[in-house]
């Protein structure tokens, strides 16, 4: 079951822009990753929480699709939700829109979240899965392969 969506406006200022004068391929890695912190902050999952349970998200690999170069002083929309979570992994889709509603950019992230401390993935947690709109029930336990 997917996750609610989480809207992020942003304002595509100069330092986003390479010597091109449009976004850099890999400034979008960095506006994905702000959205996401805004969205698990928000959900009250944010940098202290990470620090204070030793747990926290992790990214394990991410596709990008670009459709249209997005230039200075744009006004854009990053749309980000949760596709699915099975086990240990999240699959999160991002993507980045004009007002027009065109979408300019979309990404696919694997995620999981890691705990600090045992340096391992972790089953999520109740206060991770509420922090980007899920509950127990949104989950999917790994199948036992015993």
């Amino acid at each position: 079951m997917p996750s609610p969506v989480h809207d992020y406006p942003l304002l595509i200022v100069e330092r986003h822009l390479d010597t091109f004068g449009h976004v850099n391929n890999a400034t979008y890695l960095q506006i994905f990753e702000e959205a996401r912190w805004d969205w698990i902050t928000a959900g009250g999952f944010g940098l202290k929480q990470v620090r204070e349970l030793g747990q926290g998200p992790t990214v394990l690999e991410c596709t990008l699709r670009f459709q249209r170069e997005l230039f200075n002083r744009t006004q854009v929309n990053v749309r980000s939700w949760v596709s699915s979570y099975v086990g240990k992994i999240a699959r999160v889709h991002q993507e980045i829109q004009l007002e027009s509603g065109a979408t300019v950019c979309e990404a696919d992230f694997v995620v999981g979240l890691f705990d600090t401390r045992a340096r391992k993935l972790i089953d999520p947690t109740p206060a991770w899965l509420a922090s980007v709109g899920l509950s127990q029930q949104d989950w999917q336990p790994r199948e036992s392969t015993d």
